[in-house]
């Protein structure tokens, strides 16, 4: 039995009661500060909505010990701990304990923050703009033990924080390295040079050619296809094919359809917003409005070395109110092409060091989360307990 069970047993065997976050703590001040009133080296932080400092700031309007909750934005419902003087923003809610004899601030922010993901998803809405409503986390239930407990728990909790956060911070250097070396990786082996006139890759001759040249087709992107969801994450038995936009990463994808548009493996380049962001796609999908796609000739350059070749091509833009890329432009893209064989080689040693780097599921990122989920176990398990009176 460790320290935390033994307590419970002897302070609390019968549960221990809930209350609502706005009978246990008091809203602190809270002023909005526009972007232009912030001080680059200001002596005070400014916390907001996000989950950053908004800046800094010369004056403050809250001592330490306190916790903030976003209110508004795309980070609504994530709370922050503040353990020193600092200025809360308009779009926030800053919050303290009533009485630290009775529950501890930093108790009260290590209990919502077991839940965040609760309060994000049930309490704060989700219009045009996400919203959290003061009225509703106010009425948000935490579990009250005896204070011998919070305080074990919070000893526990911030010793763990510590050794989590330093455990990241190697692991994300670590990973920082990996991307540079695979930066620099990347750029020799695709980076060609000139010698007497003639350009080689790895020692292997290359002919350059304008992407119009060596794809089968590039395609602008259309309307949307007459039947289809929006923003669904997964394919139905009815809408199976994918319809991409010019987002980046996941947010690239805008819903299935029941029928598509390209059949063959393709690389999609944003033409607008995230210009010059690409990747690869399967086939049986379906590109829209903003994303141009280019269908590569197979005997010429295979589809992942074009996309890695993307990596290091200045891509251009058209001028005017607003940049964007068009399907002439892309086609005037000159880029260096080996042998198939050299270019199969390349792709080989650059897939490796994509799934090192970037792969959640295998090397360094998935050691990270595997540290995060182990740290949320741990402290949620410190956080369940049972309700006095509860059968």
């Amino acid at each position: 039995m460790n320290r935390i069970e033994k307590l419970i047993a002897e302070l609390c065997p019968e549960g221990v009661e809930w209350k609502k976050l706005g009978e246990v703590t008091i809203s602190l001040k809270k002023d909005t500060l526009k972007l232009t009133d912030l001080i680059p080296n200001g002596k005070y932080p400014v916390i907001n909505s996000g989950r950053e400092w908004y800046g800094r700031y010369n004056s403050y309007n809250n001592d330490e010990n306190a916790f903030s909750i976003a209110a508004r934005g795309e980070y609504a419902g994530y709370i922050n701990f503040i353990s020193e003087k600092f200025w809360a923003g308009g779009l926030c809610y800053p919050y303290r304990s009533k009485d630290e004899n009775l529950i501890l601030t930093k108790y009260i922010f290590y209990a919502l923050k077991a839940n965040e993901n609760i309060i994000m998803q049930t309490l704060v809405s989700r219009g045009s703009i996400p919203a959290l409503n003061k009225t509703d986390i106010d009425n948000f239930p935490i579990p009250l033990p005896p204070l011998p407990i919070q305080e074990e728990i919070v000893k526990i909790l911030d010793t763990f924080t510590e050794l989590e956060a330093e455990l990241e911070a190697e692991l994300e250097a670590e990973l920082e390295a990996r991307r540079k070396q695979y930066e620099y990786y990347r750029n020799t082996l695709l980076t060609p040079v000139e010698h007497n006139g003639r350009w080689y890759l790895n020692g292997k001759e290359v002919e350059w050619k304008k992407l119009g040249e060596i794809c089968v087709s590039i395609i602008a992107g259309g309307d949307l296809p007459k039947n289809y969801i929006k923003s669904q994450k997964y394919p139905t038995e009815e809408y199976p094919y994918p319809i991409y936009s010019n987002g980046v990463g996941v947010n690239a994808l805008y819903g299935f359809s029941d029928s598509y548009i390209i059949d063959l493996e393709a690389v999609t380049i944003s033409a607008r917003g995230t210009i010059g962001y690409h990747t690869i796609r399967q086939p049986k999908f379906t590109p829209i409005v903003r994303l141009i796609t280019l269908i590569p000739k197979k005997q010429i350059i295979t589809t992942k070395f074009l996309n890695y070749i993307l990596d290091i091509t200045e891509i251009g833009h058209s001028g005017g109110s607003i940049p964007q890329l068009t399907v002439p432009d892309v086609k005037k893209i000159p880029i260096p092409i080996p042998p198939l064989s050299e270019q199969e080689r390349i792709v080989a040693i650059l897939d490796k060091f994509d799934a090192l780097v970037n792969d959640i599921s295998q090397g360094l990122p998935a050691e990270i989360e595997a540290r995060r989920k182990q740290y949320e176990y741990y402290r949620d398990k410190l956080l369940t307990f049972k309700k006095k009176n509860e059968i």
